[in-house]
C-alpha cells in the first residue's frame, strides 16, 4: 500500500477527533469529562476484545498498560484538566507541541535522525493552531499549562513507544488491548471525581456510541496502524488536523464565523503537514532507489 494512502488513512483519525468537542457539548453537556473519557475507552475496548478474541501474552501485559496509560488514561486526564482551567485555544495550542516532542523523543528512543525540516514543520504547526484558536483575551493558568504540556508529552511518548513496542498482532487487536487497559486505569479516577452513577438519555447514549466506536475504536485502529507504517514525526504532525477539523465543523455545523486570521492559521497548518511529509518523502526516495 502506498505511503500516500497510509497518510490519508492515518490523517482521518485526528480529523474525526476534531468532532469530539461538538459531540460532547451538544450530546453530553452535563456529564463529567472523566466519566465520558472512561465510558469512551472501556466499553469500546471490551467490544473490540470480543471481536478479536485474543488477550495479550503475559510478557506484554506491562507494556500494554503503559501504552494504555500514555495514549488514553494520562493523556485524557491531562486534557480534561487543561480544558477545565484554560481557554480552549490555549489548551489546543499546548497540545500542538506534541509533534515537536515526538521528534526529539524518537531521536533518543528510536535513534531516528532529527532533521531541521521536520522541526520547522512542527513549529509552523504550533503557530498555525495558535492563529486558528488563540484570542488576545486568553488567560493563562499555571496548573492548566502544565497539564496541557503533560498531555502533549504523554501522547508523544505513547506514539514513540507504540512504534517501539509492536506485538505480532493486527492493529485492531493492539487497539483492543490498549483501549481496555486505558479504560481500566480511568475507572477509579472517573468514580473518584463523579462517584454517583450517571443517567443517560437516548441522545447521551448516541453521543457515547459515536465517541467510543467512531471517535475511539475506529480512529485509534487507524492511528496505531499509521504509527506502525510511518515514521513517528510524520504521524504526529497529522495531529494538527484535529483543531483544524474542530474549527471547520464549528463553522459548517454551528454557524461559527471564521476570521481572516483563522483562515491564515488554517493555511499554515496544512502547509506544516505538507512540509513535513515532503521532507520525509525526500529522505525515503534515495533509500528506495538503493
Amino acid at each position: 500500500m502506498s505511503r500516500r494512502l497510509d497518510l490519508l488513512l492515518t490523517a482521518l483519525a485526528p480529523a474525526i477527533w476534531g468532532s469530539s468537542y461538538i459531540v460532547t457539548t451538544q450530546l453530553l453537556p452535563e456529564h463529567s469529562a472523566m466519566t465520558v473519557a472512561f465510558l469512551r475507552a472501556l466499553p469500546a475496548g471490551l467490544l473490540l476484545l470480543l471481536i478479536v478474541r485474543q488477550l495479550p501474552p503475559l510478557n506484554w501485559v506491562g507494556k500494554i498498560f503503559i501504552l494504555g496509560a500514555l495514549n488514553f488514561s494520562i493523556f485524557w486526564a491531562m486534557l480534561f484538566i487543561s480544558a477545565y482551567r484554560l481557554p480552549g485555544g490555549v489548551a489546543a495550542t499546548l497540545g500542538a507541541v506534541q509533534p515537536l516532542i515526538v521528534i526529539f523523543l524518537a531521536g533518543f528512543v528510536l535513534q531516528t535522525t532529527i532533521r531541521s525540516g521536520q522541526i520547522l514543520a512542527a513549529i509552523l504547526g504550533i503557530a498555525g493552531v495558535a492563529l486558528l484558536l488563540l484570542t488576545p483575551a486568553a488567560q493563562l493558568d499555571t496548573v492548566g499549562i502544565l497539564a496541557g504540556l503533560g498531555g502533549a508529552a504523554s501522547m508523544a511518548a505513547g506514539v514513540v513507544l507504540t512504534r517501539k513496542w509492536q506485538p505480532p498482532v493486527p492493529p485492531l487487536t493492539f487497539t483492543a488491548w490498549q483501549m481496555t487497559a486505558g479504560g481500566l486505569l480511568l475507572l477509579p479516577v472517573a468514580f473518584w471525581i463523579s462517584p454517583e452513577i450517571p443517567t443517560f438519555t437516548p441522545t447521551n447514549l448516541l453521543g457515547l456510541a459515536y465517541l467510543g466506536l467512531i471517535g475511539g475504536a475506529l480512529t485509534y485502529v487507524l492511528w496505531f496502524r499509521g504509527i506502525a507504517r510511518i515514521d513517528p514525526a510524520s504521524v504526529s504532525i497529522l495531529g494538527v488536523f484535529s483543531p483544524l477539523s474542530a474549527v471547520v465543523l464549528g463553522w459548517a455545523l454551528m454557524g461559527e464565523t471564521l476570521s481572516t486570521t483563522q483562515l491564515f492559521g488554517a493555511i499554515i497548518v496544512v502547509f506544516s503537514v505538507w512540509l513535513n511529509q515532503s521532507k520525509a518523502q525526500l529522505i525515503q526516495t534515495p533509500q528506495k532507489a538503493a
